[in-house]
């Protein structure tokens, strides 16, 4: 009967070793799972912000060029502007004389549709 206890301890003995060697193969698997969970939030962090770095760049590159073309545009406008102000100058008296000329200068005459009754 010692032989079957000593039988049933080992068994049990072993089946304890086994157990053991499972929590500890679960715990190294929960750590790797852990482990690769932080690697991976790293790398998607570190692709992340690689990208957002290219769009900055691209937004800036872009930016850049709508700043240079509101100037162009500022400029064109200051030119035509300018332009027409001294148009403005140079034609004002001779439109307001020809104006004032035809308000003055009343010529009084019958119009070629206008019957007379007889």
């Amino acid at each position: 009967m010692t032989s079957q206890s000593q039988g049933i301890q080992q068994l049990l003995q072993a089946e304890k070793r086994a157990k053991d060697k499972l929590e500890e193969a679960k715990k190294r698997k929960g750590k790797r799972l852990k482990q690769a969970k932080e690697e991976a939030i790293a790398e998607i962090d570190h692709y992340r912000l690689q990208r957002e770095k290219e769009f900055r760049n691209k937004q800036t590159n872009v930016m850049g060029s709508q700043g240079n073309l509101s100037a162009k545009i500022e400029e064109q406008t200051t030119e035509t502007i300018r332009t027409l102000t001294s148009s403005y100058h140079k034609n004002m008296e001779s439109t307001m004389k020809k104006l004032l000329s035809m308000i003055c200068d009343i010529n009084p005459e019958v119009h070629p549709n206008f019957r007379q009754a007889v």
